[in-house]
Parts: structure tokens; sequence; C-alpha cells
């Protein structure tokens, strides 16, 4: 009966999305051309890729990226969880604006954000910047601030996510451990390091699974904001992967280069579990 139940949301997931990823991985392996007849290379895509100086480029793109989100979400994910714990009716109000951005198109995001980053002196972010002495700055035009203006924009969006997290985390923490910790005379800084960090051990945990998976896959708010320009200073490894198999038409090393990223996350994500198992049997 489960299984009866289960079955139209497998099926779901088999035609559009297994299915797909066989078909990925066999395409892989080989010289894709279109109603000419596909040519069995072997090994020689995934070589490619490893030879091509966009993808090397788009990796390391990806791999700052990922670690500037991750931890940039987390921290501010962290300090809001901080600020809105608590029983106050009012709270929930806050709580909803504040995850709005998780829930909201990224594609819209994205454009939201191209506005606000117009590089002109009276643009929005340009003003404000004016108001304490700063700017103007050219953001997404400028190969220098391109990636960066992308991170944040990746911590906006993803900080109240782990907001979220953090304060399911936060309420299983027993009020008698702070209340101890007061009566022993410690400050705020050392009830969050002693009490509240270690207790979030597990959250954390989840959090830089799913962040850095995340971080990895990004693809929407860089192909919105700059399609992975100016000059490629924010080339990922997924538009990467976009112009080639749909602009250029290399199918073969398009989805060569989508399973080892597979590959990628799979590994890191059974390298977290293993870890975090061995940090719950100390």
């Amino acid at each position: 009966m489960p299984w009866l139940f289960l079955a139209p949301a497998l099926l779901l997931f088999l035609y559009f999305k297994f299915i797909p990823m066989a078909e990925g991985i066999r395409l892989s392996l080989y010289k894709v051309q279109p109603f000419l007849g596909d040519i069995f290379i072997g090994m020689d895509n995934y070589a490619s890729v490893l030879d091509d100086s966009a993808f090397q480029d788009s990796a390391v793109h990806t791999l700052v990226l990922a670690f500037g989100q991750t931890f940039g979400s987390m921290i501010v994910g962290f300090f809001l969880a901080l600020l809105l714990e608590g029983q106050a009716k009012s709270l929930w109000f806050v709580r909803s604006a504040v995850f709005l951005p998780v829930v909201a198109a990224t594609a819209v995001i994205g454009e939201i954000w191209r506005v606000l980053y117009f590089p002109d002196p009276n643009g929005f972010v340009n003003q404000v910047l004016s108001w304490v002495g700063l700017g103007p700055s050219q953001f997404i035009d400028s190969p220098n601030t391109a990636l960066v203006s992308v991170m944040f924009v990746g911590i906006w969006k993803s900080a109240p996510y782990d907001m979220v997290l953090i304060l399911a985390g936060l309420a299983s923490i027993p009020r008698e451990q702070y209340e101890a910790c007061a009566l022993d005379g410690t400050n705020l800084f050392q009830r969050l390091w002693y009490v509240t960090l270690p207790a979030l051990r597990p959250v954390v945990t989840i959090l830089l699974t799913l962040a850095a998976i995340r971080g990895l896959r990004v693809f929407t708010e860089v192909y919105v904001l700059t399609g992975g320009g100016p000059a490629g200073a924010t080339s990922v490894w997924m538009t990467t992967v976009f112009s080639r198999g749909f602009e250029k038409n290399d199918i073969g090393v398009a989805s060569a280069a989508s399973v080892m990223l597979f590959l990628v996350t799979f590994v890191l994500t059974v390298i977290v579990q293993i870890w975090r198992r061995a940090r719950e049997a100390r």
C-alpha cells in the first residue's frame, strides 16, 4: 500500500529526473551529432573538460562563490536568528517579511538587483553608499566587483533560510543552561560560545551540506545578473555548461561537465555525513 501511494511521485521522478540523468551520463561518453548519429569516444569529453581553460576559470569562480555564500549566509542567518528569537506574537510578521527572499523566484530577484546595481551615481545602491561617503561603484559591470556583487545577492537570498533552521535549533536549547551560565557570571559572548554554538552543531552541519551543494550548483542568479560576464569574471560551472551545451551545441562536453559536478556534490555529501556520524559516535 505505501508503494501504491508513492507510485505517482516515483513515476514523475523517473520520467523527469532519473531517465534524463541516465541519458546525460550516456551522452557524456559520445560525440553528439544530431541527425548524423552519435560517435562513442569514451572519456574524451571528460578530458576536454579538465583541459578547457574556461572550465578551469569557472571552477575557481564557483568555489569562491560557494565559499562566500555558504559562510556569509550562515553568519547573517545566525545573527538574524538571534535578533528574531523569542515568543512575542509580533515576531511572526517580521520573520515572514525576512523570509520572503527565499520564496521569491530567483529570476525575479536577479532582475530586481540588476536595477538596484545600476552603475550610474544615481543608481539606488550607489545613492545609499554616497550617504556614507562611499561609491559610486560599477558593481556587476566591472570585472573587479562583479563576483562580490553576485555573492552578496546570494547571501541576501539564502540567509533567511539559514535563519529559520537556526531558530529551530535555538528553540531546542534548554533555558536552564542560560540561567546557569548567568549565575556563574558569564557574559553574552561566553554564553554564545560555550552554550549556543555547541548546541547548534547538528544544525550547522546540515546547513553546511545544503549550502555547499547550493553554492556549487549556482546558476540562475549569475545568469540573470551577468550571464557570466563581464569578460568571464563571474562565469561559474553551470553557466559554462549552459554555454557549451546550448550556445556552442557541444552536448557531449556539457554532459560530461554536468556528470562531474554531480559526482563532486555526491562525494561532498557523503564526506559530510561520515564526518557527522563520526562526531555523534564520540
